[in-house]
Parts: C-alpha cells; sequence; structure tokens
C-alpha cells in the first residue's frame, strides 16, 4: 500500500523524522517496502521566465526563446509549444537534465539549423499530468521564484511510502489505521476523525436486501444537484501518491475514501438507474460489463446490486459501466454497503478480478463504519461538487457484536517473553482501540477481525513495545556432551549428499511442482493442485529427473559443455512420498585434448558408476546387488538397468534416458541419469553412533584366480556372487579381470576369469585349506552350469 507522508500526517500529528517512521513502521509489523520522493528527480528543474519570444527564421512552427532561470546569462530555447510567449512564467530543464516523462538527458542541439540549450516542460514530460499540450504555465506571482527549483517552489518534496500490509491487518488498508498503530508505538497522537454536520433534507433512496448472507447491510442517500468536475489538487496528488489515476471529483471521492479510511463505496449517476437498488443474487448466466471494460458472466452465488434493468455492480468488488457517473451527471446515489468476506473471496476468485474494493472486503472491513462511511463520502461530495443530500435509508444490519476477551497481564511474559508492566500493557491496547475493563475483560474493536484470543493481545503488546527489547536467552540443555540427534535415515541422507558433491556433482534445488506435460514421459503425476500458482506448477513430481532436465537444459542454453548434476528431494506417488537422489550427466564426459583425441560423452556405465558410490557411501551393500534390464520407459531400452536387492527391492535405476523425454523438456543431444531410492536402502540400526574400531587383519591376504566356461547369456555378476559366498568365512573379495568369446570356447560360450581375495584371521592357510576353498568355489560355479576351463 503506497500513500505520502503529508497524507499520513494528515491523521497522525507527530514530528518524528522520515526514518524514524520507516523504522517504527518495520519494527510493528508493517514491512517497509521503499521510499520513493518525486522531488528527487525534480530538482535540477528550476522556475524561469521567457523574457523574449520571437519565431524560428527556418520554422513555420518553432519559436526561439530568450529565457532566464536566474543564470548569468539567458539561455537560448527552440520551442514548439503554441502556448509559449514573452513575459510567461513556467519550468525550465537546464542541458544535462534528465526528462522522466521523455526518457532522455537534454543537451544542446541545433533544429533547424538554430542552437537550442534546454528546454520549456509540458506536465507530461515532468510526469505530473497527461497534458501535453503547452508547456507548464505558473502564475505571475511566481517571478520572484525565479531561478529556484521547481520541486520546492510547488512543494513536491513529499516522500511515498510503500509498505506491506499482512492478510490479517486489515485496519491497516486505510492510511488512518496506520497512523493509529505509528499512534501507540508512542510517535505522535491520532488526530480526531472530523466528520461534518449534514443538513439532509428528503427521503433516502429505494434500497432492499434478498441476499443478507452476501450483503448484511446496505446504506445509501441521494445527493442531488452536483457537479462534477476535476477533484481539488490535494486529492490528486494523495491518489497519485497511491499508484490511482486522477478521473473526476465524484470517482475521486470514492477511491479516497477507500484509501484513506479502509472503507469502499460506490457513487451511481440517479440518471441512469432504473428503480430502486437491490442487492440480490445474480441470476444464473447473467452478464455484467464492469468498470474495467470487461464483460463478466456471472452465477446465483454471487451478490450484485441491481435495478429494474439488471445488475449494476458485482457487490462488493467493482461497479457496471453502465451507470457510472460522468460530466453531465447531475443526481448520485452513494452506495455504502457491508459485504460478507468468504462470499467476496469466492466471487473474486471465480471471476477472477481484483480491485482495492475486493482487497479490503474479503479481509473485513470495519461493520460499524458505514454511519460514518457514508457521512464523510457526503460531506466531500457537498464539498467538491455542492448539491442537496437527502437522508440516509439503512437496509440490514451489519455484525457489529464484539468479543470479549479475558486476559491476564502475565500472559504477556509467559507466552511473548517480555515483562511488561500492567499499565503500559492497557496503554498500549486502549491507543489500538481495545476497551480494558478493570477485571482485564478486554473487548475488540470492530475493526480488528483478526483477534480472537488472549494469545492474539500478547501479539498486540509485544510488537508495539517492540520484539527487539525481548531478552535473548539460551534453550536449556542437560549437562555433559550433547548426543546426536539425526536418524540412521538423516545420516544416510547426508552422507549421499557429500559423496555426490565429492564427486564433482553440483547440487540443484528445484520446485517440487512442474507442469503436466513435464511429468508425462515419467508415467504422469499421481498428484494434481486444484488452485496451483500456475500450469507450470500444477502436478506434485512423480521423479526427480523433469526437474534435473530442465536444469541441465537451462545450463546448456548458456554454454555449459560438461553438466554434471544431482538433487536431494522427494518423489510424490500414489502412496507417499519416497526420498530421492537424482543425477544427471549430459555434454561431454572427457573434453578433446591432444593426449586423449577427441571428446568423449558420457554412457549408461558413467551413471552407475556415480550410482555405486553414492550407495556405498549411504551404507548400502553393494556387493550384494544384482542388474537388472528392466529400468522404465523414460530409459532407453538396451542401455539401463536397475540394482537391486533380490529381484523386487530396487535401490536405484539408471541408464541413457530415452530422446522423447529429453526432447519433451527441450535439452538436445544425450543425456545418462539415475535415481537413487534412499528409502529402499536397508540400514543398519546401531545402538551407538561411535565408527567400527580399526582392527586390520594380522594375516597376509592371499589370491587365487579361476576361469570358467559359462553360458553366454549368464550376467557376470551372478557368477562373482556365487563364488563369493562359496565360503563366507575366507573369501573377502571377488572381481571379474577377463572376459574371451571364440572358437576355442565353444558356441553360445564363454570364459570369465575371477580373481579372489582370501583373508585368514587365525592362522596361514596351508596348501590343504586353500584346495579346500578352491574345491568350493569350483562347485557353487558349477550350479550355475560353470565349468573350470582346462
Amino acid at each position: 500500500m503506497k500513500f505520502s507522508l503529508s497524507w499520513l500526517k494528515a491523521h497522525l500529528d507527530t514530528n518524528a523524522s522520515l526514518t524514524e517512521i520507516t523504522d517504527k513502521l518495520t519494527d510493528i509489523g508493517l514491512e517497509l517496502e521503499g521510499v520513493e520522493n518525486p522531488a528527487d528527480a525534480l530538482k535540477p528543474f528550476r522556475v524561469a521566465k521567457v523574457i523574449e519570444a520571437g519565431p524560428h527564421p527556418n520554422a513555420d512552427k518553432l519559436q526561439l526563446l530568450k529565457v532566464d532561470d536566474g543564470s548569468a546569462e539567458p539561455w537560448q530555447v527552440v520551442c514548439g509549444a503554441p502556448n509559449a510567449k514573452a513575459g510567461m512564467i513556467g519550468v525550465f530543464g537546464p542541458p544535462g537534465t534528465y526528462i522522466p516523462g521523455s526518457d532522455f538527458t537534454l543537451k544542446p542541439s541545433k533544429i533547424r539549423d538554430i542552437e537550442s540549450f534546454g528546454m520549456m516542460c509540458s506536465a507530461r514530460e515532468l510526469e505530473l499530468g497527461d497534458d501535453h499540450d503547452g508547456i507548464i504555465e505558473l502564475p505571475a506571482s511566481a517571478a520572484s521564484e525565479v531561478g529556484a527549483s521547481y520541486a520546492d517552489y510547488a512543494r513536491l518534496d513529499d516522500p511515498v511510502l510503500d509498505i506491506s500490509i499482512t492478510p490479517n491487518r486489515q485496519d491497516c488498508m486505510g492510511v488512518r489505521g496506520i497512523a493509529r498503530d505509528l499512534a501507540a508505538a508512542g510517535l505522535g497522537t491520532l488526530k480526531p476523525l472530523d466528520i461534518a454536520t449534514i443538513a439532509r433534507n428528503g427521503a433516502g433512496p429505494d434500497i432492499a436486501i434478498d441476499d443478507p448472507e452476501g450483503c448484511p447491510a446496505f446504506y445509501g442517500c441521494t445527493v442531488s444537484g452536483v457537479t462534477n468536475g476535476a477533484s481539488p489538487a490535494w486529492m490528486q496528488a494523495r491518489l497519485k501518491s497511491a499508484g490511482q489515476k486522477p478521473i473526476s471529483a465524484l470517482v475521486d471521492i470514492t477511491n479516497y475514501i477507500t484509501l484513506d479510511q479502509g472503507r469502499p463505496l460506490h457513487v451511481y449517476d440517479v440518471a441512469k438507474l432504473k428503480g430502486g437498488l437491490v442487492a440480490r443474487k445474480a441470476h444464473q448466466g447473467e452478464k455484467l460489463m464492469a468498470l474495467n471494460d470487461k464483460e463478466y458472466t456471472l452465477d446465483d452465488s454471487m451478490t450484485v446490486i441491481a435495478d429494474q434493468a439488471g445488475a449494476h455492480g458485482i457487490g462488493g468488488i467493482m461497479g457496471g459501466a453502465a451507470n457510472g457517473t460522468d460530466a453531465n451527471t447531475t443526481d448520485v446515489l452513494i452506495e455504502c454497503a457491508y459485504f460478507d468476506p468468504a462470499h467476496i473471496a469466492r466471487t473474486g476468485q471465480k471471476l477472477m478480478l481484483t480491485s482495492d474494493a475486493r482487497q479490503r472486503f474479503e479481509r473485513g472491513v470495519d461493520p460499524a463504519f458505514l454511519n460514518e462511511g457514508i457521512e464523510i463520502a457526503t460531506a466531500l461530495v457537498q464539498a467538491l461538487c455542492s448539491g442537496n443530500a437527502s437522508e440516509i435509508t439503512r437496509a440490514g444490519a451489519a455484525p457489529t457484536d464484539q468479543r470479549v476477551i479475558s486476559y491476564d497481564p502475565s500472559q504477556c511474559a509467559s507466552l511473548g517473553g517480555l515483562d511488561v508492566a500492567p499499565d503500559r500493557q492497557k496503554t498500549i491496547l486502549e491507543a489500538l482501540g481495545f476497551v480494558v475493563g478493570d477485571d482485564w475483560q478486554v473487548t475488540v474493536p470492530t475493526w480488528r477481525r483478526d483477534v480472537a484470543g488472549w494469545q492474539d493481545l500478547v501479539e498486540e503488546v509485544i510488537r508495539i513495545e517492540g520484539l527487539d527489547n525481548i531478552p535473548s536467552a539460551p534453550l536449556p540443555r542437560k549437562p555433559g556432551v550433547a548426543k546426536p540427534t539425526a536418524s540412521p535415515e538423516q545420516l544416510a541422507e547426508r552422507k549421499a549428499r557429500r559423496a555426490a558433491a565429492a564427486r564433482g556433482l553440483n547440487e540443484v534445488v528445484n520446485w517440487s511442482f512442474i507442469s503436466e506435460k513435464e511429468a508425462l514421459p515419467f508415467g504422469g503425476g499421481s498428484w494434481s493442485l486444484a488452485n496451483p500458482i500456475s500450469e507450470d506448477m500444477k502436478v506434485m513430481r512423480p521423479s526427480m529427473l523433469p526437474g534435473l532436465i530442465a536444469a541441465a537444459q537451462r545450463n546448456a542454453a548458456r554454454g555449459a559443455s560438461s553438466i554434471r548434476l544431482f538433487e536431494v528431494g522427494r518423489r510424490y506417488l500414489e502412496t507417499s512420498e519416497h526420498p530421492t537422489i537424482g543425477l544427471l550427466l549430459a555434454g561431454e564426459n572427457r573434453a578433446r585434448s591432444w593426449q586423449a583425441g577427441a571428446a568423449t560423452k558420457f554412457d549408461a556405465y558413467d551413471a552407475k558408476t556415480e550410482v555405486l558410490a553414492i550407495l556405498a557411501a549411504a551404507g548400502a551393500p553393494t556387493d550384494k546387488l544384482m542388474d537388472f534390464a528392466e529400468a522404465g520407459d523414460h530409459y532407453h531400452p538396451g542401455q539401463s538397468g536397475t540394482l537391486r536387492l533380490g529381484p523386487k527391492k530396487i535401490l536405484a535405476a539408471y541408464g541413457v534416458l530415452h530422446p522423447s523425454a529429453t526432447k519433451a523438456m527441450g535439452l538436445k543431444g544425450s543425456a545418462v541419469a539415475a535415481e537413487i531410492f534412499l528409502d529402499a536402502i536397508p540400514l543398519k540400526k546401531k545402538s551407538g553412533h561411535m565408527r567400527d574400531a580399526f582392527a586390520p587383519p594380522a594375516l597376509q591376504a592371499v589370491t587365487r584366480d579361476f576361469a570358467f566356461i559359462v553360458g553366454a547369456d549368464l550376467p557376470a555378476g551372478d557368477l562373482v556372487r556365487t563364488v563369493k559366498g562359496a565360503d563366507k568365512k575366507l573369501i573377502t573379495d571377488a572381481q571379474i579381470f577377463d572376459l574371451f568369446e571364440g572358437p576355442s570356447v565353444g558356441e553360445g560360450k564363454k570364459s570369465l576369469a575371477i580373481e579372489i581375495t582370501l583373508q585368514p584371521t587365525d592362522a596361514t592357510l596351508t596348501e590343504e585349506d586353500l584346495k579346500a576353498v578352491s574345491d568350493k568355489v569350483v562347485a557353487s560355479a558349477a550350479k550355475l552350469g560353470a565349468a573350470l576351463r582346462g
């Protein structure tokens, strides 16, 4: 919300500086977004007098001026404004001045062969209005100010504050509410609200309510004989500071009260109405052309303000274009109503329509401010447009029942951690509009819809007293050395993350939400949002890979030649969420060089290598893993696989991504990827957190080699696992070191050579021991159809 400093001081009597005010706003929970001063951009412009004006020798529509801006010599200026004349006082920009409305910097130039220095400016060029038909003409009294800064002369030095209002602070959606908070915080005194006494004559308008749920209260009066012109300069200046464009006095009055008091109103041209007004439900399919020149189709859940001809406004959100006021308006009807916040929110969401009125009504305006609101509006209409006011017609009743909360001042210290004297707490609450009884029964003001319990009262006291005043206190802890609190799952995740980073992978963090298009190549999403932030963030990701592919695409588009990414997060499947590590390798595995030759690409084995290293770091039994070919439709068939403990327990999937998956995400070229399913890793439940003691073997290990003839389709890993299990006490490792295929081993056969490592523990192995182990190895291999090669 934006407002000028002078506007704030219209409600707050204070001598505080701008810095003190902005600091205090943030301290009490009204976060400062920024401060701008329109005078800063206009400081270089000067009040100047045209001392000579004559025709340009080479152009009929240009004039040659001599301009005095207080400098030692007058400036020669070529000007095309039709109202430029000798003796006039205007606004001059000397050379080097930036023109905000035209976005350029003045410099000496030749215009039709005549040198020109500087510029006499129009209102639009200074962003002070839309007038561009001529240059600004100041009154003759400004002659004494020639040479002075125009910003100082026009008193434009009025900073504009922009603050962020949280949804629960509906009372601060008006400048007066903000002033009330600052006064309670000790930055001045809240000025009394000045409501003029209105002389009213004649019956009020015909007003009724047929939808008391959507519009519990509807007040209105008419003002006849008005003259609708431009609003005064002070009102226009305040509206402009809030980012509003002045339109006409009648429209500006309603916008001003909305921003000033947080009380939206609406004004109808009586001549454009047929019969009385009624707050009713819209007819199903009823259409309305709103003030934003867009047509909306309504349904029977929405509240409208209508006459005999049809709907004229979407209640509490936006009026209709058909009955708006204009320069010919002579009689107006002022509407001041209370609309139910929940109804307003639902209607606005259905129509995708926002407005200043909706922002305030759906948060909850003060239901007890109906009389005051219509009186303030009537007084301003009469003051700016004249006219005779009717009596007020009041239909329905707003929910003005006030909450009463039992409060104990000691609760401030027990909950908020700040010991504030009871008298000080009472002063704060009363300054905010609460009524505090002798027995600490606190009555909540009607404009504080967000205060529901004693905890809210503590919050009010603490934020005004100052959150910075809460003393820092360490959390209590038991004596001795603190024990680790991380679970085995958390420890495994940390180790896996560190291992991935240590292997040169770069960690990324993506949103858990993706688009339906991105989820489709990975089986589609099981969970979708009914009201997403955008269509690109609608589905909860079924895989870590869409985000990684998108990140790789962005890096590749910026020239990255080798992309190595990983992410630790959650996949969201139909049953539950699953902790997962995703990794992706794209581009060059090894750059070209004179030693190694051409660059090489990543392949499925590179992904498998990374997976095995990360699994080992996380504590998975990698020596027991089995490799299966099936990895999913988003992987390339024949170039992918899964690592499993047994046929069903999948710990990881890896391989070359299918071209359809990468193409759908815009990633050019091939990429390899993998997903490690952390919740599938079997973890040891240790009683303590200490590492196992390092106990190196006392005896030297022994290696033996075996060559087996096996079927060509037998996975080498199966043979390795079988051989290693032949004697689990002595055999500590087994690995393939040779593969041979050819006529000498037979058709449909291959030779696999395995090295096993034997680690004695009690005594050095004898020849008999070695032969016994060898016999076990050969016997175990025979179970797979393997025969010792001769």
